[in-house]
């Protein structure tokens, strides 16, 4: 277990030192959004790519990875918008609660926390959940948000595509598989300015996502109730995603279904993973009520310092196969 904590210790220690670093008033609040697009347009992408290149492209390609996680994905949205739903919550509150449930921070976390725990082999499965969830759980979370509104869902949905065909992110996977699949590199300057940024994705994200945590309370307006942490959606992140794609995989490959050992191990992690980041921003656009869903994002995160060690404690018997 101690060594489990001295790998994903400094990962969180980084979202700390972000969200104390803004607490204190020495990230200014205005900085954050540009840290964010430095992330999301340069070194998330670069990290992504380089990852995706130097992966074999049978492994990015898996069928199998791509059945469970997707499976899982559609029934985890299902409970989650039908326990939202019960609760009476209006339909944005829902569907993006829902995409809080089942979206982990894979992007900023997920992959570089990972490979530093799995080594090298880990990248595939979470590259291909993180494309998965970018493209399809977001898309069908966005389309659920507008049901009975009067523009109705097809607007919704086809902004949200919009929105991935300018995402870098699905581009850099892409790319990476596309490069993967050649077996070619790009002239040996090019692929250096790629590793230096990949390098910077990891630390910069972290530390971009402690300053968003702190941000939402600080501006909060004087005596306003804090938002409520709806503790349902963390655990559904936190406890019952990663237990859904573990009876997944096991069924999977019980069912015969070609399925890798280690790569079923990397995705219930990735689903052990905390909520997505983006999601509260997202929110927003779309006429949800962000305080709640950045609450989740708070708690899970501090919470998932503890939950993912354990997970990765109690699958360690299946990480060497």
């Amino acid at each position: 277990m101690l060594g489990i904590l001295g790998v994903t210790t400094p990962f969180f220690g980084l979202v700390l030192a972000g969200w104390w670093m803004t607490r204190r008033g020495l990230l200014a609040l205005e900085a954050i959004p540009g840290l964010n697009g430095f992330v999301l347009f340069f070194a998330l992408p670069c990290m992504l790519l380089r990852f995706s290149a130097v992966t074999p492209i049978a492994q990015l390609l898996d069928g199998a990875v791509v059945a469970v996680y997707l499976g899982c994905a559609a029934l985890m949205s299902a409970l989650a918008v039908a326990l939202a739903r019960l609760q009476g919550q209006r339909w944005p509150d829902a569907a993006f609660g829902t995409l809080l449930a089942v979206f982990p921070n894979s992007g900023f976390m997920g992959v570089p926390l990972l490979v530093a725990l799995l080594g090298p082999r880990a990248a595939a499965p979470s590259i291909v959940a993180l494309a998965l969830d970018m493209v399809l759980t977001s898309s069908l979370c966005i389309a659920l948000s507008q049901l009975g509104h009067p523009g109705g869902v097809r607007p919704a949905l086809a902004r949200a595509l919009r929105g991935m065909a300018v995402n870098p992110l699905p581009w850099a996977i892409a790319g990476g598989t596309l490069l993967s699949a050649l077996g070619w590199r790009p002239p040996t300057p090019v692929w250096r300015i790629v590793e230096l940024l990949a390098d910077a994705a990891s630390p910069v994200a972290l530390f971009a996502l402690g300053g968003m945590l702190a941000r939402g309370p600080m501006q909060r307006a004087p005596g306003a109730p804090r938002p409520p942490a709806a503790w349902d959606v963390v655990a559904l992140k936190l406890i019952v995603h990663p237990l859904v794609v573990l009876a997944a995989g096991w069924a999977a490959r019980a069912a015969g279904l070609p399925l890798d050992p280690f790569a079923a191990v990397v995705l219930v992690l990735v689903a052990a993973l905390p909520s997505a980041s983006y999601v509260p921003i997202l929110a927003g656009r779309y006429g949800a009520e962000p305080g709640r869903l950045a609450q989740v994002v708070l708690v899970s995160t501090v919470g998932a310092f503890a939950s993912f060690a354990m997970a990765v404690a109690w699958l360690q018997p299946g990480m060497g196969r």
